[in-house]
C-alpha cells in the first residue's frame, strides 16, 4: 500500500506538523546527573532532520524527590537541567522538527541501581507497587497537591523554553497510571474509588493545572495504556463504555491528543471490532489519537529485553487503518531507535534498507 498518508501535514491548535510520524518516548538513561548532554540534543535532532514530524522525548522527571528511579534519566526542573533542555529544543527546531517533552513521575517503581536511591520517599496512591505488594506509604493530600503543581510547573517551563507541546506519561504502571488502576489505588478519598471515573480524578486535576499553566491554545498530549509493566494482561476498561468513562474526563480536563500505547498496534481492543486502542479512543472522544506498538517490526519490545531481535515488517496494516481514519498520528519506537533515518527511508520507498532491530541499540545514542 502507498505510505503517502504518513506524510500528509497534521494541524492542531496552530501547530502544523509536516507529517504524521512521531518519535515515541524511550528511556535512554544517558543524562548524567539528570542533565541532558549535547549528545542527547544531537540524538533527537538527527531524527527531526530525517522526516520525523514530532519528537516526544524520553520521560523526564518533574520536581518531586522520587519522580525518577535512575540517576541517568533527565529531570525537567532545575537551572542546569532546563538550560540543557532549551538546547535540545533549539537543536530540534534548527533541524526543522517539532518537539514535546514527556513529563514523568515513576511512582512506586523501585530503583534499578543498588548503589543509588532517590533523595526522598517514593510516591504512590496507596503504598503499593503492584496489587498486594506494599512499597512505601500512601501519598498525603499535601503530597498529591505538590505533585499536581510539579507537573503544571514543568509544563509552564516547557512552553517558556520553546517546546511545541507537552506529553504527560499516564501509562505503563507509573504514578498517574497507578491512580487509574484499582490494583494499586485503594484510596477512599476523592482520588480513589471503585470505578474508573473516580480514579481518573488525579490525572484530571493534573490536566486542569497544566491547562491553566500553558493556556488554552498549547497542545497537551497524554500517553495511556491498558497494560502495565507489573502486569502485561491488566486492563482498565473491559468494554467501550468503560473506556469512555476513563477517557472522556481526561479530554474534559484539557487533554488534546491521546497517545494510546499497545504492545502490538494491530491487535483489536474489544471483541466485535478490529479497532485498536487508538481507534476506539478517537471514536469515543472525538479527539486526535496517536497509535504506537511494534510499528514496522515483527516482534514487540518485551522480546527485545530478552535479547530477541526484530525484523522490518510491512506497513500495509498500519496504512489501512490510517487511511480509514482510525487514528491521526503514528509513533515509532524501536525501529527509529535503531535507525535515525527510518522516516526518510520509508518516505523514499527504500524499504530494502530498513534495519533489523538489535537490543544493542538500546544502549546507544546513535
Amino acid at each position: 500500500m502507498s505510505v503517502d498518508a504518513l506524510f500528509d501535514p497534521f494541524t492542531f491548535k496552530g501547530l502544523t506538523l509536516p507529517n504524521r510520524l512521531v518519535m515515541a518516548p524511550m528511556t535512554r538513561s544517558q543524562s548524567p546527573g539528570g542533565v541532558p548532554t549535547a549528545e542527547v540534543a544531537s540524538y533527537y535532532a538527527r531524527r527531526a532532520a530525517a522526516d520525523i514530524g514530532l519528537i516526544i522525548t524520553e520521560g523526564t522527571g518533574v520536581a518531586r524527590a522520587a519522580s525518577l528511579n535512575d540517576p541517568g534519566i533527565p529531570r525537567f526542573h532545575g537551572e542546569a537541567e532546563l538550560a540543557a533542555w532549551k538546547t535540545v529544543a533549539d537543536d530540534v527546531h534548527a533541524a526543522g522538527g517539532f518537539i514535546a517533552p514527556q513529563l514523568w513521575h515513576v511512582g512506586a517503581v523501585r530503583t534499578r541501581h543498588a548503589e543509588w536511591t532517590p533523595s526522598g520517599p517514593y510516591d504512590s496512591p496507596s503504598g503499593l507497587s503492584s496489587p498486594g505488594h506494599r512499597f512505601g506509604d500512601p501519598m498525603t493530600d499535601a503530597e498529591v497537591a505538590d505533585t499536581i503543581a510539579a507537573f503544571a510547573s514543568a509544563a509552564a517551563d516547557a512552553k517558556r523554553l520553546g517546546f511545541d507541546a507537552i506529553e504527560l506519561h499516564g501509562a505503563h504502571g507509573y504514578l498517574i497510571d497507578q491512580f487509574f488502576w484499582q490494583g494499586t489505588n485503594e484510596r477512599d478519598d476523592a482520588f480513589g474509588g471503585g470505578n474508573i471515573p473516580e480514579r481518573t480524578r488525579f490525572a484530571a486535576e493534573i490536566l486542569k493545572a497544566v491547562r491553566v499553566a500553558v493556556g488554552p491554545d498549547y497542545p497537551v498530549i497524554i500517553r495511556l495504556s491498558q497494560w502495565k509493566q507489573q502486569d502485561f494482561a491488566a486492563r482498565l476498561a473491559e468494554t467501550p463504555d468503560e473506556m469512555a468513562a476513563w477517557l472522556r474526563p481526561l479530554v474534559d480536563a484539557g487533554a488534546d491528543i491521546l497517545h494510546c500505547s499497545q504492545r502490538r498496534f494491530w491487535e483489536p481492543e474489544f471483541d466485535g471490532s478490529d479497532l485498536n486502542f487508538a481507534g476506539w479512543a478517537k471514536k469515543l472522544t472525538g479527539v486526535p489519537t496517536i497509535t504506537v506498538g511494534s510499528v514496522g517490526l515483527t516482534g514487540d519490545f518485551i522480546m527485545a529485553y530478552a535479547g530477541e531481535s526484530s525484523k522490518p515488517a510491512s506497513l500495509d496494516e498500519l496504512m489501512r487503518r490510517l487511511d480509514r481514519g482510525d487514528f491521526d498520528l503514528v509513533a515509532i519506537g524501536r525501529a527509529l531507535l535503531q535507525d535515525p533515518n527510518w522516516g526518510t527511508k520509508v518516505r523514499q520507498g527504500r524499504v530494502d534498507e530498513l534495519m533489523e532491530f538489535e537490543r544493542s541499540a538500546m544502549a546507544t545514542l546513535s
